[in-house]
Parts: C-alpha cells; sequence; structure tokens
C-alpha cells in the first residue's frame, strides 16, 4: 500500500488505513431512524454510458475489507456497474469524510450473499433474505428508488482511498491499494 499525507504542509500526522478499517468495521447505521450524527449515508457514483457521472444514495455495508452493497440490474446504477464496473463510494462518519474508488464486481457465491444478507439484517434492521435463485436478495421493502427485486450483490475492490480526518488533530491521507 502506498500512503501519502495531503496535510503534512499542515503538520498533521498521516491518518492509518488500520484506523480507518477498524472504524467502519463498527458499523454506521444509515437508517432513516438513526438521525444525527449516528446516520450515515453511503454515495455511490458510476458513469453513464456518455461518461457523465452518476451519484446516488444507497444502503452499504463494510465487512472483510471492503464495501457490500446491492442493486437491481435494470436500474440505472445497475446498467452502469454491468457496462463499467469503476465506481466510487463516499461516506462521513464523525470521525472521517472517506471516497473508496474501485472497482464493483457482482457477487453470485451463495455463501457470501447468505453472510451478506444476514449483514445487512443484523446491522441495518432490513429484513432481506435470499431469493430463490440462490444468487439474489429480496425484502418486503427497500429505497424508494432501489426498483423491486431481486437485488443483486456487489463488493467494490478499493484501488485507492482519501480520507480527511474530522476530529482532532485533523489530517488528509490518499491510500493506493
Amino acid at each position: 500500500m502506498d500512503t501519502r499525507n495531503l496535510a503534512s504542509r499542515y503538520g498533521l500526522p498521516e491518518m492509518s488505513w488500520d484506523a480507518v478499517s477498524t472504524r467502519l468495521e463498527a458499523g454506521f447505521a444509515v437508517g432513516p431512524d438513526g438521525g444525527g450524527p449516528d446516520r450515515h449515508t453511503c454515495w455511490l457514483t458510476t458513469t453513464d454510458a456518455d461518461g457523465s457521472p452518476h451519484v446516488n444514495a444507497l444502503g452499504a455495508v463494510w465487512g472483510e475489507g471492503c464495501f457490500w452493497f446491492v442493486t437491481g440490474l435494470a436500474t440505472r446504477r445497475g446498467r452502469n456497474l454491468t457496462r463499467d464496473p469503476r465506481c466510487a463510494m463516499a461516506l462521513s462518519v464523525r470521525e472521517f469524510d472517506l471516497v473508496v474508488e474501485g472497482v464493483a464486481e457482482r457477487v453470485e457465491d451463495p455463501e457470501v450473499v447468505a453472510r451478506t444478507a444476514q449483514r445487512y439484517a443484523t446491522e441495518e434492521g432490513w429484513p432481506c433474505e435470499v431469493d430463490a435463485s440462490g444468487v439474489a436478495l429480496t425484502a418486503p421493502f427497500s429505497a424508494p428508488s432501489a426498483g423491486g427485486p431481486p437485488w443483486h450483490l456487489f463488493r467494490l475492490d478499493a484501488r485507492a482511498a482519501h480520507a480527511v480526518l474530522a476530529v482532532e488533530p485533523g489530517g488528509a491521507t490518499r491510500w493506493r491499494f
């Protein structure tokens, strides 16, 4: 991993990727009942066919060193990822603002899909379950903009990330993996 302190000119310390990852492992509630500093939204940026960016909010979870999210393949986001899997995920938590750039890969391993469905149910309170195909999710509801089921699982493998520390002592760091 290549690490670059973006705030060295201010005498601020380099941030630790391990500390960022540990904080993400602790969870970040995205549900509307969290409110205030305990409510976080992930924003995914994909690329439209004409090269313009498409940004929208989505529920994501962190685990095994990467972001996991679901989308319908017929949605704009799903079509964009099928055509060009490069994307960026942004998230603000109390301690830092983070952007992870990488490639989203559709996951069709039934064990991984089931494990991630359980993570969504436990961490986010979203009562999703694996559908009859064994490789997609279904639930009685989802975000209003998500379209109907099935929702397919994607893993965002980071190629680079940068964060701005929002608490003392402050700082900003970029990592290339």
